[in-house]
């Protein structure tokens, strides 16, 4: 695929809050009105929009033009759970590059507390609500609690490894003033934490809340009016990659990573940061495997000799990701591509990874039964 002529020129987050969440539309807003603040346009200079949110239906992206008095020509509703933001940012390269479209906002925001959260998760897709939800399956804690343990049991995976992933995250998280969980976590408290679905504890679990974010995707022209953008270097999507198997223990980004850093022309190697979609620590860690860091099955050692911290060698999550900001549903999808832009536009504040330059940043999501269906990445140079 090619990327040229395209630039991320601007990026918003709105405020994350866990108790009394504010109205969807409310974040969906926000995250769109920071943005193109962010990349210095004025709201006539958007034309395109793509949207998601797992609360939108009955309504869907025209509506939320209508809301925003936008007139787009091209449009995007994201269907694909945590991996769809940035599949809409690739589908939206393409309708810049073909000039349907001059600018495009895409936007994922939710507004999550524990009840919303459990009712949409039970009512996710028809084998969710149909073969899963009426039997008691305990939500995505149960069956992400199947892909950890049998990762164990394969490869000796352990929850120190786990824990380590969870604690660093945490520590970053103190930096972030907009993370909802900022209290240092020690492996002591990573480890005893009360079980929710053995091997899965409370600390291998998000925290359902209301936020968002969003990204401006322009022309290399409109770009010009941000003091900052971003480059696309290459990205990468599929879906039921593995079709013949349940627990999954290899989803799809290895079906594309190779082809995606050989089209960036970098290695892993080069690397200044990275944003795994951080549903659970195994996630994260099956990620780091499908994604070339380590081979199947030694994503334990490579956690083990690697520094994820900001001042590290591969600084992870530098906000404090899903696990220590909060899940704002849909939102969980973009959090990561708004963190590594912003890294990569130097404005992290106390967590600025130092020099950034190079970013991956990582989506995953429509959950069914043992595993995810959906994937993505992008690659992003400064």
């Amino acid at each position: 695929m090619n990327y040229e002529g395209v630039a991320i020129s601007g990026y918003g987050e709105t405020e994350y809050h866990k108790k009394n969440p504010k109205g969807q539309l409310f974040y969906i807003t926000e995250s769109v009105r920071r943005a193109i603040n962010s990349a210095g346009l004025k709201p006539d200079d958007i034309d395109g929009l793509a949207v998601t949110s797992f609360q939108l239906p009955p309504d869907n992206v025209t509506t939320v033009a209508e809301n925003l008095g936008m007139k787009i020509n091209w449009a995007f509703q994201g269907l694909y759970g945590g991996a769809s933001p940035i599949i809409g940012v690739l589908d939206a390269i393409k309708a810049i590059q073909s000039g349907v479209a001059k600018a495009v906002v895409c936007v994922a925001a939710d507004s999550f507390n524990v009840e919303d959260h459990m009712d949409a998760m039970g009512n996710f897709n028809g084998t969710v609500r149909d073969y899963m939800s009426p039997y008691g399956f305990g939500g995505p804690n149960g069956m992400f609690g199947l892909v950890q343990q049998r990762h164990m049991y394969e490869f000796g995976t352990t929850r120190e490894q786990l824990g380590k992933l969870a604690v660093t995250q945490r520590q970053h998280a103190s930096l972030n003033p907009n993370a909802l969980l900022r209290d240092p976590m020690t492996m002591e408290d990573y480890l005893n934490a009360r079980i929710i679905a053995d091997p899965i504890r409370l600390y291998d679990c998000v925290m359902p809340c209301g936020g968002g974010g969003a990204v401006v995707i322009t022309t290399e022209e409109l770009a010009k009016n941000s003091s900052k953008s971003i480059k696309i270097l290459s990205g990468g999507r599929n879906h039921n990659a593995k079709p013949n198997e349940v627990i999954n223990l290899e989803c799809g980004w290895v079906d594309y990573q190779q082809e995606m850093f050989s089209e960036a022309g970098v290695t892993h190697e080069d690397l200044d940061l990275i944003h795994l979609y951080d549903d659970y620590p195994i996630m994260e860690l099956i990620q780091l495997e499908d994604l070339g860091f380590c081979k199947k099955g030694e994503g334990g050692s490579f956690i083990d000799n690697k520094d994820f911290s900001i001042t590290g060698d591969l600084p992870l999550n530098t906000g404090g990701g899903q696990l220590s900001c909060g899940q704002s549903g849909a939102g969980g999808g973009i959090i990561g591509l708004v963190e590594v832009v912003r890294q990569l536009m130097h404005e992290g504040g106390e967590r600025q990874v130092e020099n950034a330059r190079l970013g991956l940043a990582s989506g995953f999501g429509m959950v069914t039964y043992g595993h995810g269906l959906s994937t993505s990445a992008i690659i992003l140079s400064n």
